[in-house]
């Protein structure tokens, strides 16, 4: 596979695979902890990122809330893969997204610019397109955030 603008193309198909991303719904008190990264500080996602060469969906869970936050993920259990638009590469995104507790109160660092506990109804906020259109309206339906 080569990388061309943050999509893998298969060699020889021609064929653009979506941009692979992990990242973790963790829900507390009925909000869900969403981060902004320097390069994009005005839009909020959830924690996560790109898995390195060879590793699994959960190790690239936990290393990225390593990284990001300080934090390692309790109880992961995988909610969906979801298929979006990754927004600072403006590509297609297959996000493996895993519902999760934190073990420690999460500190924004590495690439990270905020950090915020929300209810998904809030105005002052850009989401990211795959929050607002299925990691919230999931979660709804699953009870782990109100309506």
């Amino acid at each position: 596979m080569t990388q061309e603008r943050g999509v893998r193309v298969a060699p020889g198909s021609g064929e653009a695979e979506p941009l692979a991303v992990v990242a973790a719904a963790i829900v507390r008190e009925g909000r869900l902890l969403v981060v902004s990264k320097r390069a994009a500080p005005d839009v909020f996602y959830l924690p996560g990122g790109k898995p390195d060469a060879g590793e699994e969906p959960l190790e690239s869970l936990v290393r990225e809330l390593d990284e990001e936050l300080g934090v390692e993920p309790r109880r992961p259990r995988l909610l969906a893969e979801v298929e979006s638009v990754a927004v600072l590469e403006d590509v297609p995104m297959r996000l493996t997204l895993f519902e999760a507790r934190i073990d420690r109160t999460p500190r924004p660092a590495a690439e990270l610019a905020d950090m915020r506990w929300i209810t998904g109804h809030e105005t002052d906020i850009r989401l990211a397109p795959a929050v607002t259109d299925h990691v919230l309206p999931l979660l709804r339906r699953a009870g782990s955030m109100a309506p």
